[in-house]
């Protein structure tokens, strides 16, 4: 018997992926394939053409629609997605709008009286990208509708009126609570059991995701799919089970206590922004710079890890702040450090049918010192040539490093020399890592900024002071 013939679980599983499609309520079973991209579907079968493909991999914008969805608390929430990497069933339990609902709203007709569009092409992005930030509560001040559209690319316009736009459309906000009730009670009508479609699994909870896989134990753990999706697009890969973590309620918990955090594997970096920035400074920014906001309202922490990126920019700090990893496997749990968690390039310690069931990353301790550093070649959406976190309490120092080796790393030599003194310390950091020359950087650039990052915690320089000082 195969997995397309009886679902994992002993419980009913539904075996349709339902949603609402712009209020319209949608039930696809196994004549639609969920591992197909949304934007495939949309402009395919839907015909709903204004959302369009760009880069197909997440980095243009063009493809933007945004997700309205009930979180753990039963709050509305409403996230701008890379349409052209999202499976679609990632919509289950979730509403999808396109720029084909909005009818003349206050973002568009802004962007008509700003002059915000051009050729037209990028323009129902930035639309949908504006119209996130308008239903989530947005605020009208540059910093976060600069945020809000980093993920958007236009070659024509400029953005000064597209910012402008934005800023008026918000300015001039009305009520939104009749629209906002409406679709709670539409989201709230959905079921919440778990479906299973031509190998599609969505499990409702951990223990659910690991029957699954105790009997898939090789299926793709699909979290925010910013990684997965390329593979889909880019590399035209036909994958087999997969196993959808963004619907099991408690891998969204997010845990606060007095000294740490526990994330759970389906806690999306949008939905822990503000717990990790409080840690830090330094962490809030190198957060806001991850990727832009389509990344960070689907991709997750654990995701991130798991992926196991020598580029990933959460690592480095989770390094620095002595971290560990819940793995689960069945029933079996079991805690590992996440500097033990890498074995080789995008290698791990988890085992067949294993996943990342929580991340805990602890909070700084009084006196306790700590920096972040992410260098690029602009500031945003851009992947890191080295990212290095450094923390010190006095007694113990930690250094994470991404970009310098096949797998993020700790400089264990230069935490060792670090009571000799910063020469030292910087001198060891060249037996630490042996970093490689790309595209990106080559290997003396990226030692030689590593050993300065180094020197700049070392002196007490913020992240951003150069950055401030030639602005």
């Amino acid at each position: 018997m195969t997995i397309h013939d009886a679902p994992p679980y002993a419980l009913p599983v539904r075996q349709t992926l339902d949603f609402f499609l712009n209020g319209e309520r949608v039930s696809l079973g196994p004549e639609q394939d969920p591992r197909h991209t949304v934007l495939t579907w949309l402009r395919e079968r839907q015909r709903l053409v204004g959302t369009k493909e760009g880069c197909a991999e997440g980095d243009c914008g063009a493809c933007t629609a945004v997700v309205a969805e009930l979180d753990t608390s039963g709050q509305l929430r409403y996230l701008p997605v890379n349409t052209c990497i999202l499976c679609i069933g990632a919509l289950d339990g979730r509403e999808l709008i396109t720029v084909e609902a909005l009818k003349q709203h206050p973002v568009q007709q802004q962007m008509v009286d700003c002059h915000g569009s051009q050729c037209g092409f990028c323009t129902p992005g930035f639309v949908m990208a504006l119209y996130a930030h308008y239903q989530a509560g947005g605020s009208a001040e540059r910093e976060p509708l600069c945020d809000a559209i980093a993920g958007n690319l236009c070659r024509c316009t400029g953005y000064r009126p597209i910012l402008e736009a934005g800023e008026r459309a918000v300015t001039a906000r009305g009520n939104q609570q009749p629209e906002h009730e409406a679709r709670r009670a539409r989201l709230a009508s959905l079921p919440a059991t778990s479906a299973l479609v031509k190998g599609f699994c969505i499990p409702a909870s951990s223990d659910e995701l690991a029957d699954f896989l105790g009997k898939h134990p090789h299926a793709t753990i699909l979290a925010g799919g910013t990684d997965v999706g390329l593979a889909i697009t880019k590399q035209h890969k036909d994958l087999a089970e997969v196993a959808y973590t963004g619907r099991a309620q408690d891998l969204k918990m997010l845990v606060e206590k007095n000294d740490f955090l526990e994330l759970g594997a389906g806690v999306t970096y949008s939905g822990a922004f503000a717990a990790l920035g409080a840690i830090h400074p330094d962490v809030r920014e190198l957060v806001r710079r991850l990727g832009a906001a389509q990344v960070r309202a689907t991709g997750t922490l654990a995701g991130n890890i798991a992926n196991g990126s020598p580029i990933g920019d959460s690592m480095p700090v989770l390094l620095a702040l002595g971290s560990t990893l819940t793995l689960q496997k069945g029933r079996s749990k079991r805690e590992v450090p996440l500097d033990g968690f890498y074995t080789g390039y995008r290698k791990s310690v988890l085992q067949p049918g294993e996943f990342i069931r929580s991340v805990r990353v602890p909070k700084l301790p009084a006196g306790a010192k700590f920096a972040a550093y992410k260098l690029t070649k602009r500031i945003d959406q851009d992947i890191s040539a080295v990212c290095g976190a450094f923390y010190s309490d006095g007694k113990t120092v930690r250094f994470g490093f991404g970009g310098m080796a096949a797998t993020p790393a700790r400089a264990s030599k230069a935490e060792a020399a670090w009571p000799r003194g910063i020469d030292a310390a910087c001198a060891a950091l060249a037996e630490d890592f042996k970093p490689m020359s790309d595209q990106r950087a080559s290997s003396w650039y990226r030692l030689t900024t590593a050993q300065n990052l180094l020197r700049k915690f070392h002196a007490g320089v913020a992240a951003r002071a150069l950055v401030e000082v030639t602005a």
